[in-house]
């Protein structure tokens, strides 16, 4: 996917749309999505913050699917079981999320189940993220040779263009995304941050943003008139049309924790808020970003501001809060500490407790289902120790039904964001410093909010809990693009102990073979698989969306 002349660039596009087009789908349904893959490289796409109950067979990720090779096409199969709320999906290998091919995903609530606030009268998606003129297959050759991917070009807004802050930069007359309004209504704003790896904070000018859902959880309601958002992360708004027609307004989305280096922090992705009864074109200078040079622990604090609604249903009708996570005793702790790169065996690496993970050319999970020995190993370490760094294929075993804490520990100097597929976890704790077990004391016992992806301060610690009722082998990873490509990243085992195929759904028939298994690997037959999608309706009986996605390389202007 070459950089073209100006800004004409070639993204993944999925059924001729870039962004991709909306999975919108309720609780407990389930979905068949086929996958179309007309690029020239292999392709997975995951489903970030989508569970997958029982189900790591389809999160479409290195260590649990074979690749859908080019030409091919692949069927998912999975039921969006207990889950509500706003996710996206994007393409897991080798940085082809810098390219493009994400799209949203929302789960509706069931009728049965009262949405915690009034009807709005729309519902929005945007997707912000920073992006670099050079290809993902240019990003990917730089960090094989051990270079950093340096800064951004711009930020995006719906895959629109950034704000020309340098006509020599950036030139006039880009087209900005613009979400038509009308005056006095309330509207949902869904907004995901799918860049590769700066945060960004959002704004809306002159409106308050009311959030009231992250990654899957209803929140406390409160206004902001700015939020920070992390790579990786999601979160719903309602924003009420209050303001007078005068003039349109700007949607920013501007970088935050990033270095001094030449005008990045002039760059500012932009998209218009256009009333149908606008007079006049949104003019002047952008709404500013939160100034907090003297108040340095301004993002820590509005993020310890999101917290769980308690008493607001979600998939079920019982009370967010009667989940007493507090009462429940840690059964396992594991301290996870990433440092700043390092070299190993000559290559610039990024670590995890000193390993730097390598991924084995057969997935984890068909290597367990076929007693495959030596593709991985069991020894991850729990905890920080003073062995030299090294490349490993090694899982973090974790105890079925138990109740783990994990302790994010920053020593980089860039905020990090890490997800946990299969899950959501509560983040109970952020703060500066080395996190000690003294630290559980200042823990929130009791409206944390639960999501799937959380940022770690730089010279800091999150500390995060999870009931692990979901087997499974799961992928453990830093949202930052570059930072996952070079190693940081695990794979939690949670296994049944009463063995393969009593409470794990089954390997779907689709399931392609690669690595040690690739002469398992049948002809490619253009069909749709039903057997695991049949097995799921027996087991919890729900409707079944059907839908297809052609990916492809498409030249946008940017």
């Amino acid at each position: 996917f070459i950089c073209e002349t100006g800004f004409l660039l070639k993204v993944i596009a999925i059924n001729n749309q870039f962004p991709g087009p909306l999975l919108n789908v309720t609780t407990n349904w389930n979905v068949r999505v086929n996958v179309q893959n007309n690029l020239d490289e292999p392709l997975l796409l995951t489903w970030d913050g989508i569970q997958m109950r029982m189900n790591s067979w389809q999160d479409g990720v290195a260590g649990t699917n074979c690749p859908i090779p080019p030409g091919w096409n692949w069927t998912y199969q999975f039921q969006l079981k207990d889950q509500i709320g706003s996710f996206f999906y994007f393409p897991s290998l080798g940085l082809q999320r810098a390219a493009g091919g994400f799209g949203p995903v929302t789960v509706n609530n069931r009728a049965v189940v009262p949405v915690p606030f009034a009807q709005p009268d729309g519902d929005i998606t945007l997707f912000i993220g920073d992006w670099y003129t050079k290809s993902h297959v240019e990003l990917r050759k730089m960090l094989d040779d051990g270079k950093d991917i340096g800064i951004p070009d711009g930020i995006l807004i719906n895959g629109k263009g950034p704000y020309s802050y340098d006509n020599t930069l950036i030139p006039e007359g880009l087209q900005h995304e613009t979400v038509g309004v009308e005056p006095g209504k309330t509207y949902r704003f869904r907004v995901h941050n799918v860049g590769t790896s700066t945060s960004l904070n959002f704004r809306i000018q002159n409106h308050n943003m009311r959030v009231v859902e992250a990654e899957g959880t209803y929140t406390y309601q409160q206004n902001y008139t700015n939020l920070d958002i992390h790579v990786g992360q999601s979160y719903s708004f309602l924003v009420t049309m209050d303001q007078n027609a005068s003039t349109d307004y700007y949607i920013v989305a501007s970088p935050r924790f990033v270095t001094n280096e030449s005008r990045w922090h002039d760059v500012n992705g932009v998209a218009v808020l256009q009333y149908s009864n606008s007079k006049g074109r949104a003019s002047g200078p952008l709404p500013d970003g939160p100034n907090d040079f003297y108040y340095k622990s301004y993002s820590m604090d509005q993020a310890r501001s999101i917290k769980m609604n308690t008493t607001a249903g979600a998939a079920r009708p019982n009370p967010q809060g009667s989940f007493r996570y507090d009462s429940i005793n840690i059964t396992q702790t594991f301290v996870l500490k990433n440092e700043l790169p390092l070299r190993i065996n000559g290559k610039r690496r990024r670590t995890i407790n000193g390993v730097s993970y390598s991924p084995p050319e057969t997935p984890l999970r068909l290597a367990d289902l076929h007693n495959l020995t030596g593709v991985y190993k069991t020894d991850f370490p729990t905890m920080p120790g003073n062995a030299p760094p090294k490349m490993a294929s090694s899982t973090l075993n974790a105890s079925y039904k138990g109740f783990l804490e994990i302790v994010f520990q920053n020593n980089d100097t860039g905020v990090q964001t890490y997800h946990l597929d299969g899950y959501s976890f509560f983040v109970v704790g952020m703060d500066n410093g080395d996190w000690t077990p003294d630290c559980r004391s200042r823990y929130n016992k009791w409206d944390a909010i639960s999501r799937s992806t959380t940022q770690v301060f730089p010279g800091g610690w999150t500390a995060v809990l999870v009931s692990l009722d979901n087997v499974g082998i799961w992928n453990l990873r830093s949202e930052k693009l570059d930072n996952w490509y070079n190693g940081q990243e695990v794979y939690v085992k949670v296994a049944d102990p009463l063995g393969y195929n009593i409470t794990e759904m089954i390997m779907p028939d689709n399931a392609l073979y690669c690595g040690l298994l690739k002469d398992l690997q049948k002809p490619q037959i253009h069909q749709v698989n039903s057997k695991s999608s049949a097995q799921a309706a027996d087991r919890w009986g729900a409707r079944v969306l059907a839908m297809v996605l052609l990916i492809i390389a498409a030249v946008v202007s940017i």
